[in-house]
């Protein structure tokens, strides 16, 4: 007897893969003697066995009647191996002697072994002799190395491989629970589920009951035989009158149904992946068309609102300027926070959809022209930038037309008193009545006419400051210009004609003086004194009536001082109100004690007691009134001054704590700890603890309306303005939005690489280390010594610096310098990880396809879902090899244009 053992030097060169597979072969190759005499188990080994061998014999035009018998030359068992395993033996010997028989059932032995199979107690003079147990132990050693061996699923091979795949076929049916090759089968439940798991058409599995094994067994072999050209290997009765059926017979049977639906288990797999694929493809596409949407309506938004911000034509009155600065708060307060959460959302969107797409093999996302990110930042800088001058230029528009109402009011107020003034004097300097007049009379005409001349150049300066105004007004582009200018000449044009006349009238009076006798100096003083009075009061009371315009309290407070200095002089005015009225008094004390009548009324002057009294009486009711204006405009500027203070106090809190939040965003985004979705999660807690700050703003934002709405222009108290706090809150925004976006797409890759949360903390470790500066981004020679850490051979060498050439045109390749996390990872799970290609993708097509180079629209509607079937239809274009047929569609061109030109 010949045992054939592995040999002492060790194994053939093509054992080094058999690993696992061979130890189980060693197990069952220990045939139990004990066993194989149990007559049951061994009519059903028998049954089981010959059914095998034949339909493979059937093959080669030929089929064993006796297993013990139709082996013992060695011919059809030579022919077996070589048609199981594709390969030519050496060539059998035809002789009818004994030795050639057993050399041929050695030479097919030898071959068995030649495939790493230890082979024990089987020699080949047991088979000639006919040996039962011999002979069925050695056709389970074949069918185990041929049939069963290369079974894998999941990570499992052989029987276990073989047992696994039946429990993920037959778990959704009910009743079906295999645990082993015996027992579990005997009611043949479980050949029924696997049949109709592939082909459910032929079994009509609902209508099958448990408690009738005979019926289910003899259903399933009848249509496995007939359907799945699977021989029937075992008969039903021997299997339910069998206590525990016999395991290699159950295994050798479900052998074959694994390889009938091996090719079914491809396509299945092949669909997979290209569904797969394809699915991924139009999540990327769908996310592309909504950044296209996105981009286009920001843009628009942009383009639209740009135009409104620099249009810098003013309004024509106060109201319509308020409004217009209303309509900017609406803007910053309503219509812009919008578009910075849009455009904040849209870069997340972009960054996410590029992860994606490289984490795919994907080619990178380029948008229309004219749609990037950059053109996107451009176009919202040009709007911000358009915005910035914009609120100024409002506010000086608006402090030009105050200005120009106050001064538009002060030219009114004193162009009617002139006007008032000059009302019958240009009638009075024509009027001739010296040539009728008395001696007296001609003297006191002359006098009157000296007051008057007086009167006059009292008057001069508030003709230049008429002038002066509306030359300001023109200067300052008033839109009633026009009006102004006219009114204003025809007061100058009034005011040389009463230069000329007074010229005129006085040589006339001074040709006659030399007839007239000097009159009543009393009258005379009185009149000198009196109208230089008059013109005081009325200057007083035009100062006490005029309108004025401060800004801060310091303003008001030096205009209630000089109206108190003003006041101060008062008692001095009525003294000489007192001294002229005085002189008035004693011209009439003279004339009544020389019982002179008098003429009524002063013949030097207008100005009578009654009008000094009536304006001096006028001045005393304007004091009052000027204080309590004066008080009502301190109490205003100490209001105001109460909400620069209300104002700069929670400004000079929210500003540092914009600032030091910004600080720590950036040190959190270095130094996160624990998983990425803890740092997600606690990257969402803080997102939410800046949020719930929001108040703080809003509540900013409310003090700045109440200061906008009092016309308060600045603030000593506090450096931040209301566009320093918005600017930095939203900014503090964005950058938490973007770190989060980092560590979601840190997550992806992590999980479309297969990355565990180990190596995830060791690049991060490894990273920060290097990261001396915490800028978040490695410097080249940065990341050369961090490279060099984790094994690469990167030394300053000609072949050191070419490699790391080469890695950093992956990790930068912008150019810009830099490093950043997300490019190194990128760059480790390349280099530690596999994702599907563009060769993976063809191969799919073509098991679909049938090993053609083509494929049709119905096999692809027979393969995949429906929508993704539809999808590749459309996509696909006609094949054109010589081979086409009509209606073949190029799988390969468009398996290749899924992942870019790079993986051709």
């Amino acid at each position: 007897m010949v045992d054939y053992h592995m040999t002492s030097g060790g194994a053939p060169p093509h054992m080094g893969q058999l690993g696992q597979d061979q130890r189980y072969m060693e197990q069952e190759e220990d045939w139990d003697r004990d066993l194989l005499l149990d007559p049951a188990w061994e009519k059903q080994q028998r049954k089981t066995f010959t059914a095998w061998c034949n339909s493979h014999l059937r093959k080669a035009g030929t089929q064993i009647e006796n297993i013990d018998e139709d082996f013992r030359d060695g011919l059809k068992l030579m022919l077996l191996l070589e048609v199981i395993s594709g390969e030519r033996l050496p060539k059998p010997e035809r002789g009818k002697m004994r030795v050639h028989k057993i050399n041929n059932v050695n030479k097919a032995l030898d071959f068995i072994a030649s495939k790493g199979v230890k082979l024990v107690s089987i020699g080949a003079e047991e088979i000639v002799d006919g040996n039962t147990k011999m002979t069925l132990g050695m056709i389970w050693t074949i069918i185990l190395r041929f049939a069963i061996q290369d079974i894998s699923v999941e990570e499992t091979s052989a029987k276990e491989g073989l047992l696994l795949w039946c429990q993920r076929k037959t778990a959704p049916y009910k009743n079906v629970n295999v645990q082993n090759f015996h027992i579990s089968w005997k009611d043949g439940l479980a050949f029924n589920a696997l049949i109709h798991r592939h082909r459910p058409e032929l079994i009509e599995y609902d209508k099958l009951r448990k408690d009738d094994p005979v019926t289910n067994l003899n259903n399933a072999f009848e249509v496995a035989e007939r359907y799945l050209d699977i021989p029937k290997m075992l008969d039903a009765e021997d299997i339910v009158n069998t206590a525990r059926p016999d395991e290699k017979a159950i295994m050798t049977y479900v052998s074959s149904f694994y390889h009938a639906f091996s090719g079914a288990q491809k396509a299945e797999t092949a669909a997979n992946r290209i569904c797969k694929v394809l699915a991924v493809n139009q999540e990327n596409e769908h996310l592309m068309e909504d950044y296209e949407k996105l981009a286009s309506d920001l843009l628009e938004w942009i383009r639209r609102t740009i135009p409104w911000l620099e249009n810098r034509v003013p309004e024509k009155t106060m109201h319509d300027m308020q409004q217009k600065l209303e309509d900017f708060r609406d803007y910053r307060r309503v219509h812009k926070p919008p578009k910075v959460q849009e455009k904040c959302q849209l870069e997340i969107n972009f960054n996410t959809l590029q992860t994606k797409l490289r984490l795919s093999n994907r080619p990178a996302f380029m948008p229309s022209e004219g749609k990037m990110v950059s053109d996107i930042n451009n176009g919202w800088q040009h709007l911000e930038q358009a915005e910035k001058g914009f609120e100024e230029w409002l506010l000086n528009a608006i402090r030009r037309l105050e200005r120009l109402d106050h001064l538009a009011e002060k030219f009114r107020q004193k162009a009617l008193i002139h006007e008032a003034w000059t009302e019958g004097k240009e009638a009075m300097l024509k009027q001739k009545d010296y040539e009728s007049a008395t001696l007296a009379d001609i003297k006191a005409l002359i006098r009157k006419h000296e007051a008057f001349e007086s009167d006059l150049a009292a008057h001069q300066d508030r003709v230049e400051q008429i002038a002066a105004i509306a030359q300001e007004l023109n200067e300052l582009d008033y839109y009633d210009s026009p009006s102004v200018n006219a009114r204003c000449q025809k007061i100058c044009d009034q005011w040389d004609l009463l230069g000329s006349l007074t010229h005129t009238r006085r040589e006339a009076l001074e040709v006659t003086e030399k007839q007239l006798e000097a009159i009543d100096q009393l009258y005379l003083e009185y009149a000198k004194r009196a109208a230089p009075f008059n013109n005081w009061m009325e200057g007083a009371m035009e100062d006490l009536q005029d309108m004025f315009i401060v800004h801060t309290i310091e303003e008001i407070e030096g205009l209630i001082a000089a109206h108190e200095q003003f006041k101060s002089t008062l008692p001095d005015a009525d003294r000489e109100r007192e001294a002229i009225l005085g002189i008035q008094n004693e011209a009439q004390k003279i004339a009544d004690y020389s019982h002179i009548k008098l003429a009524s009324g002063n013949p030097y002057t207008t100005v009578t007691p009654q009008i000094i009294n009536s304006k001096w009486e006028k001045v005393q009711q304007l004091v009052p009134k000027r204080d309590g204006a004066l008080k009502g405009e301190h109490d205003k500027q100490q209001s105001n001054e109460h909400l620069r203070l209300q104002f700069a106090s929670l400004a000079n809190v929210v500003g540092p704590w914009i600032q030091a939040k910004m600080e720590e965003i950036g040190r959190i985004a270095i130094e996160l700890h624990g998983t990425l979705e803890d740092q997600m999660t606690h990257l969402k807690q803080y997102e939410q603890s800046v949020i719930n700050y929001k108040p703080n703003i809003d509540k900013l934002e409310q003090q700045h309306q109440l200061i906008q709405e009092a016309l308060i222009f600045d603030n000593k108290h506090t450096n931040y303005t209301m566009e320093h706090i918005r600017v930095g809150w939203e900014h503090l925004l964005t950058t938490i939005a973007r770190t989060s976006n980092e560590v979601e797409n840190q997550i992806l890759t992590r999980d479309a690489k297969g990355i565990s949360q180990e190596q995830m903390h060791e690049y991060r470790a490894s990273f920060n280390h290097f990261d001396r500066d915490h800028t978040g981004a490695l410097g080249p020679e940065e990341f050369k010594a961090c490279l060099i850490s984790l094994g690469y051979d990167v030394e300053n060498d000609r072949q050191g610096d070419a490699e790391f050439n080469r890695i950093m045109a992956i990790v930068d390749p912008n150019n810009t310098g830099m490093v950043t996390f997300q490019a190194f990872i990128d760059f480790m799970s390349r280099e530690t990880t596999d994702t599907d290609t563009a060769d993976q993708v063809i191969a799919s097509f073509k098991v679909l396809a049938g090993d053609k180079n083509y494929i049709t629209a119905a096999e692809l509607r027979r393969e995949l879902p429906p929508d993704q079937a539809e999808y590749c239809i459309a996509r696909m274009a006609p094949y054109q090899g010589p081979d086409a047929v009509p209606g073949a569609l190029d799988y390969m061109s468009f398996s290749t244009a899924l992942y870019g030109e790079s993986d051709l």
